[in-house]
């Protein structure tokens, strides 16, 4: 699910993880965070959350990428954002 609110300045994404038990599922969160700060004007507030019921985790994992602290610690490991710069990254195949 999408929701884009330009009045309110605010984007809600909801993805599904492929399967419920997910180990990628933060990193994909993560990912699309990034991809949409790196695509849209600073006056957007986006909130990324597992679609309801779609994993096993999804409260901690919410609670998670809602947590800016976090998301901005996340985004100065350098390993990190090296990973998710690589989801984001186009391939030729």
């Amino acid at each position: 699910m999408c929701l884009v609110d330009n009045v309110k300045n605010l984007i809600k994404i909801n993805f599904t993880p492929t399967i419920p038990h997910c180990s990628m599922a933060t990193l994909i969160g993560l990912s699309i965070r990034v991809q949409l700060m790196r695509s849209l004007p600073s006056r957007f507030k986006v909130d990324i959350a597992i679609t309801p019921g779609s994993h096993a985790s999804e409260i901690a994992i919410n609670k998670q990428l809602a947590d800016k602290e976090r998301v901005a610690a996340a985004l100065e490991n350098s390993h990190l954002i090296e990973v998710v710069n690589q989801c984001l990254t186009m391939k030729d195949y």
